[in-house]
């Protein structure tokens, strides 16, 4: 089985989660995808990208029921 590189969360997402009062939904998300989203904003060389790809993570954060624009059970 191959492991993914655990990727640590920049202090302007941190701070975003906080300030949007979701990083509790954040910290509720299986790992996988907290590490996926972390890699996903990191990895974009703009940052207008960044800021872009933070603002859907909080999005889907906030309705819950999204993952990278898929549907999501929560399960």
């Amino acid at each position: 089985m191959l492991k993914r590189k655990k990727h640590k969360m920049p202090t302007f997402v941190k701070t975003a989660l906080n300030t949007a009062g979701l990083m509790s939904a954040y910290k509720e998300r299986p790992p996988y995808q907290q590490n996926d989203y972390i890699w996903w904003i990191n990895n974009a060389k703009r940052e207008e990208t960044k800021q872009k790809r933070l603002r859907q993570m909080l999005s889907e954060l906030k309705k819950g029921n999204v993952y990278m624009k898929m549907r999501w059970s929560g399960k």
